[in-house]
């Protein structure tokens, strides 16, 4: 047995089209699925996590963890050094969709959606976590695409962004449809941004440091419109077509009147329609070769209701010299059989500081971790 995983293992890292898979790795059935670059391997970091989502790094290498309709979040650490996290410890239960988690100064932050809570001092103390503090508590309580994403932004505020509450609407209160930061302490909220259906994930162009975010479009306007979005915010004010235009350029048929796409801001690159993409990272790590330096890692969840299935994969969006994305490829796929059977869900990336990312999947409990053995590091 171990001859014939030895065998495999080494026919995957030079053909590249099928997954490098350790022995002492659980879940063989839905890691030898999947497929990755030649020189890449992907193993189980941490399992036993129903709902895994949003991912943050703390102090002293532990990863937390949030959950959606589990309400629970997690912490976990590899502090043996063998690749793969030790069992996890409960950090918090009874919350409302706690899928944002963010980490800064000694304490975890989590977003439940109508409030953000924080658990100070907590690296010390995730035998016995706090009562939470309340940060903020006045975003909407609705569920409908109200999880959500958290980080802090290199201005040291806290970033996240408040859904539209329904398929397609147009809300009365500014509060949704946006993207908004607020200080650390609750404090000073800003909408930065409107026009915003869904966005569950962004991030900060290492360059540039301009926010990118994902934003997930409208459903019943068939199979392959409008298409997910990848939107890059600069100014305050910004409006971004939701619900009057989709994609940068499809008036919505029930909306739209009176309107003109060329007054939002169009997306800097069109997905395919429904594939939800969810967590996102631009790659900073100095283990991948160089050509992965500064280019775009995104989690596409899956479409949860086209004819034929499609995303369930990570995908690289690759920018250009003049700073623009300029094509997209798969990085991981294989989640999602040719017979449209799913046995995987990527939800969110995260880099560690030895430059290997890790990406939880919410369908299994599980989070990979993907590593580089090749040349040209």
């Amino acid at each position: 047995m171990q001859a014939h995983r030895s065998k495999k293992l080494l026919a995957a890292l030079c053909s590249g089209t099928a997954l490098a898979v350790s022995a002492a790795d659980d879940h063989q059935d839905v890691l030898a699925k999947l497929h990755v670059p030649a020189g890449f391997s992907v193993s189980v970091y941490a399992d036993g996590l129903p709902n895994a989502r949003s991912l943050a790094l703390g102090d002293q290498g532990v990863i937390y963890v949030g959950t959606g309709r589990e309400g629970k979040v997690y912490a976990v650490a590899d502090r043996n050094g063998d690749g793969k996290a030790e069992p996890h410890q409960l950090i918090a239960s009874d919350l409302t969709m706690p899928n944002g988690v963010a980490y800064k100064d000694g304490a975890l932050y989590v977003a439940a959606i109508n409030r953000i809570l924080r658990y100070d001092a907590i690296t010390t103390r995730l035998d016995h976590p706090p009562a939470p503090v309340v940060v903020y508590d006045q975003f909407p309580s609705d569920k409908h695409h109200g999880w959500k994403y958290l980080r802090f932004g290199p201005d040291g505020k806290l970033y996240t962004a408040v859904g539209a509450p329904c398929n397609i609407c147009n809300p009365d209160q500014d509060i949704y449809t946006s993207l908004v930061r607020l200080n650390a302490d609750g404090s000073g909220l800003e909408i930065l941004a409107r026009g915003i259906r869904n966005t569950v994930g962004f991030d900060w162009q290492p360059q540039s440091h301009a926010l990118y975010f994902n934003d997930n479009g409208r459903d019943y306007l068939g199979d392959d419109a409008p298409p997910d979005e990848l939107n890059r915010w600069s100014h305050a004010g910004e409006h971004f077509g939701y619900p009057y235009c989709h994609g940068g350029d499809i008036p919505d048929p029930e909306f739209a009147a009176g309107k003109h796409c060329a007054d939002f801001t169009p997306p800097v690159w069109k997905y395919a329609a429904h594939i939800a993409p969810l967590g996102m990272r631009f790659y900073t790590g100095g283990q991948f070769p160089a050509s992965y330096n500064n280019q775009l890692f995104v989690a596409q969840h899956g479409s949860w209701n086209r004819t034929d299935p499609q995303g369930y994969r990570v995908v690289l969006v690759k920018f250009g010299a003049d700073g623009q994305p300029i094509a997209e490829e798969d990085f991981i796929s294989g989640w999602l059989d040719k017979d449209g059977a799913v046995s995987g869900r990527p939800v969110d990336i995260l880099t560690l500081p030895d430059g290997s990312l890790l990406i939880s999947d919410d369908k299994n409990g599980l989070i990979y971790k993907v590593t580089y053995q090749g040349k040209g590091h």
